[in-house]
């Protein structure tokens, strides 16, 4: 299970393929751990790290995942799975965490004391991801929406303050925290495939999740058969999705 001969970035992202068979060989249970460290320090929306984890090893919930998945390849020959879940009902959690680690960057001084800037640093924490974040059965989220409306008439303003575009922004995070992980893999000669198509409802059983959380994808992990990748890489003619201006 030794890992050797660490690729670059460059050359992890261009290896980097969804596969869809994996080999019946094992790898290493601390290596994928590390990747998901790695996926942590992804970009995250105002720090919130709305976002969990599941590392399974276990053979027989693998299999449980796999059946959940409409039995894939990539989940039935799977050696690992990771589970990426996004937590937007952690909002509350976050938040405070964010304030507490910002107050023992501050020291010890009296609140008085604080800069302009330590003080709206936490000000945003305290009082502008609440507003955003709270909601009461979408009602506060549409009025909010509206009244956002109205004010970007006259000045740029964030205009997503409903609670279906706060899913979107921890589904975001959640998925270039999968990149991460998926790339950091990628570095180290393992393979992953990212699955959507999965019974969601049956997963979060399976892992005895909460019924607010939302899965992001579910990541296959092993190394790849020969047939495992399917065919060539395709992707549009650069000069269609590339725009300077």
């Amino acid at each position: 299970m030794a890992v050797t001969n660490e690729k670059s970035v460059s050359e992890a992202i261009k290896y980097r393929r969804s596969v869809r068979v994996f080999k019946n060989e094992a790898i290493d249970e601390q290596k994928v751990k590390e990747c998901i460290q790695l996926a942590t320090l992804a970009p995250t929306s105002s720090n919130m790290q709305l976002w969990e984890f599941y590392h399974v090893v276990s053979p027989e919930i693998i299999q449980e995942i796999a059946k959940a998945s409409f039995d894939q390849n990539a989940a039935k020959t799977a050696q690992q799975i990771v589970v990426v879940v996004a937590r937007k009902d952690l909002w509350r959690k976050r938040v405070q965490s964010n304030i507490d680690h910002l107050k023992t960057q501050y020291g010890t001084k009296p609140e008085a004391d604080y800069s302009k800037r330590e003080k709206f640093a936490l000000n945003y924490y305290q009082k502008i991801i609440p507003a955003l974040y709270f909601d009461f059965l979408g009602i506060i989220g549409m009025i909010k929406f509206l009244v956002f409306q109205v004010i970007g008439i006259f000045k740029p303003i964030y205009r997503q303050a409903r609670q279906s575009d706060m899913r979107i922004v921890a589904q975001k995070s959640a998925g270039l925290a999968a990149q991460n992980f998926m790339i950091s893999m990628a570095a180290l000669n393992y393979d992953t495939c990212p699955m959507e198509g999965f019974d969601s409802l049956r997963i979060k059983k399976i892992l005895h999740l909460p019924a607010r959380s939302e899965i992001n994808m579910i990541l296959g992990c092993g190394i790849r058969e020969e047939q495992g990748v399917y065919g060539e890489r395709f992707r549009v003619p650069f000069d269609e999705v590339y725009f300077k201006k």
